[in-house]
C-alpha cells in the first residue's frame, strides 16, 4: 500500500462494488460498535433492576423504547458504511460524531426508566439529544452522498429528509413533556417514519449497493456485541452466588448455564451462511434487515434476564425463581423464534425439521419454568433454559446440516 493510499484525504461517495472481493469489517467500524456496549449495559441494567422487583411493564417498555434507538441508529450506520463508506477524514470525524451521540444516549437511559416506572412525563431529554447528535451525522454524510452520487442522489435524498422530519417529531417528544402513554399515538407516528424511510426511499430512487457479505459480517458482529451483554449477566449472577453462599454447585451451574447459553447461540446463529443468500436474493435482504433488530434485542433482554437472576440469586429482589427463570426464557425463545422465522423467509420455505427443533426448545423452557415452580434451584433452572440453544446445535449437527446443504442447493442455483 502506498503513502498516498494510507492517507485519508476526502474521496468522491459514489457508491461501493457490491460485489467486491475480500470485502471485510473496518477496524473503524468495530470501534464504533463498542459504544454499544455501553447503551445495552445500561437498558438491560435498569431493566433488570425493575423486573426484580415486579415492575415488568415498565420494563418492558422502557427497553422496548431504548433498543430501538440503540439498534435502529446501527442498523442506519451499517448499512450506509457497506454501500458508501470512504474511510476519509470526514467519513471518520462523523463516525466519531455518532459515537459521541451513542454514549450520550446510554447516559440518557436511567432517567427514562425512573420517568416510565413513575408515571411522570417521559424525561427523555438526555437520550433524545443524542439520538439527534447521532442522526444529524447520518443526514450529513446522506446530504453529501447525494452530492456527490447523482446515480443514488433520490434515495439518499428522500431517506435524509425523512429522517430530518423524524428529528423535528423527537423535539416534540422532548419539549411536550408528557407521559409515555399519552406520547403514544406520536410514538407510533415517529417509528412509522424512521422504519418506513429506506421503503419509501427505496420506491423514489435507487437503493444504493450494498455488499452482502459485508453486511451480513456486520450483523454477525452485533450479535457477538449483543452477546456480551449474556456473558456479563452470567458473571453478575455468579458474583451474587457466591457472594451469599461462596462457591457451590449452584455457583458453578450458572456458569456452565450461561456459558452455555452464550455458545449454543453464537453457534446457531452463525451456521447459515447468510452472506450467499444475500447475495444470490437481494430482494430478501428486507425482512433479514428489520429482522436483526429484533434478535439483537432479545439477545440484549437475555442478558437483563440474567441480571434479573443475580438480583434473586443475590436477595436483593422481591420476585421468585419462577420469574426470574422467565425473563431468561422468553428472550431465548423469542430469539430462536425470530432466527428460524427469519431463515424460513430468506430459503422461501419452512423445514418441518425444524419445528421440531422448536418444540424440542420449548420443552426444555418450560420443564425449567416448571422444575422452578417445584423449587429446583436457579443454576438446575438454567441449565435446562441452556438446552433450548443446545437443542437446535445438536439438530443441526446431527440432521440439521443434510437439510440445509439441500436447500442451500435449491436457494444458491
Amino acid at each position: 500500500m502506498s503513502l498516498a493510499d494510507r492517507q485519508h484525504h476526502l474521496r468522491p461517495m459514489t457508491g461501493r462494488d457490491p460485489d467486491e472481493p475480500r470485502r471485510t469489517a473496518t477496524t473503524l467500524e468495530l470501534l464504533f460498535d463498542l459504544t454499544f456496549v455501553a447503551a445495552f449495559a445500561q437498558a438491560a441494567d435498569q431493566a433488570a433492576h425493575l423486573m426484580a422487583h415486579g415492575h415488568f411493564g415498565s420494563a418492558i417498555v422502557g427497553f422496548a423504547f431504548v433498543t430501538f434507538a440503540v439498534c435502529w441508529a446501527w442498523v442506519n450506520f451499517s448499512w450506509f458504511a457497506s454501500a458508501f463508506d470512504t474511510d476519509d477524514w470526514f467519513c471518520r470525524l462523523m463516525t466519531m460524531v455518532q459515537m459521541v451521540g451513542v454514549l450520550v444516549v446510554a447516559l440518557g437511559v436511567p432517567p427514562v426508566f425512573a420517568s416510565i416506572d413513575n408515571g411522570a412525563p417521559l424525561d427523555n431529554g438526555v437520550l433524545v439529544a443524542g439520538y439527534i447528535v447521532m442522526r444529524v451525522a447520518v443526514v450529513a454524510q446522506l446530504l453529501r452522498a447525494a452530492v456527490q452520487d447523482p446515480q443514488h442522489r433520490r434515495f439518499v435524498l428522500t431517506f435524509a429528509a425523512a429522517i430530518a422530519v423524524a428529528q423535528l417529531g423527537w423535539t416534540a417528544v422532548l419539549l411536550l413533556h408528557l407521559t409515555i402513554g399519552q406520547l403514544l399515538p406520536l410514538l407510533v407516528v415517529l417509528y412509522v417514519l424512521e422504519l418506513g424511510a429506506p421503503v419509501l426511499s427505496a420506491r423514489v430512487g435507487r437503493f444504493p449497493p450494498w455488499h452482502a457479505h459485508h453486511i451480513a459480517e456486520r450483523y454477525g458482529l452485533f450479535v457477538i456485541i449483543t452477546l456480551g451483554e449474556v456473558i456479563l449477566g452470567t458473571i453478575a449472577t455468579v458474583a451474587a452466588v457466591v457472594g451469599r453462599v461462596g462457591w457451590s454447585v449452584e455457583a458453578v451451574l450458572v456458569v456452565v448455564a450461561g456459558t452455555g447459553l452464550t455458545f449454543g447461540i453464537w453457534w446457531s446463529y452463525f451456521a447459515v451462511p447468510l452472506g450467499e443468500i444475500l447475495q444470490r436474493h437481494r430482494r430478501r435482504a428486507w425482512v433479514w434487515g428489520y429482522g436483526g433488530i429484533v434478535i439483537f434485542a432479545s439477545i440484549a433482554a437475555l442478558g437483563a434476564g440474567l441480571h434479573v437472576a443475580a438480583f434473586v440469586a443475590g436477595g436483593e429482589a422481591t420476585i421468585g425463581v419462577v420469574d426470574a427463570v422467565l425473563t431468561v426464557a422468553i428472550p431465548v425463545l423469542i430469539t430462536l423464534v425470530a432466527y428460524f422465522a427469519i431463515y424460513a423467509y430468506l430459503v422461501g420455505g419452512v423445514d418441518p425439521f425444524h419445528l421440531v427443533l422448536v418444540a424440542g426448545a420449548v420443552v426444555a423452557l418450560g420443564a425449567a419454568v416448571v422444575i422452578a415452580g417445584l423449587g429446583a434451584g436457579f443454576g438446575v433452572c438454567l441449565l435446562l433454559v441452556m438446552l433450548a440453544p443446545a437443542v437446535v446445535v445438536v439438530g443441526y449437527e446431527t440432521v440439521g446440516h443434510r437439510h440445509m446443504a439441500d436447500v442451500l442447493a435449491r436457494v444458491l442455483d
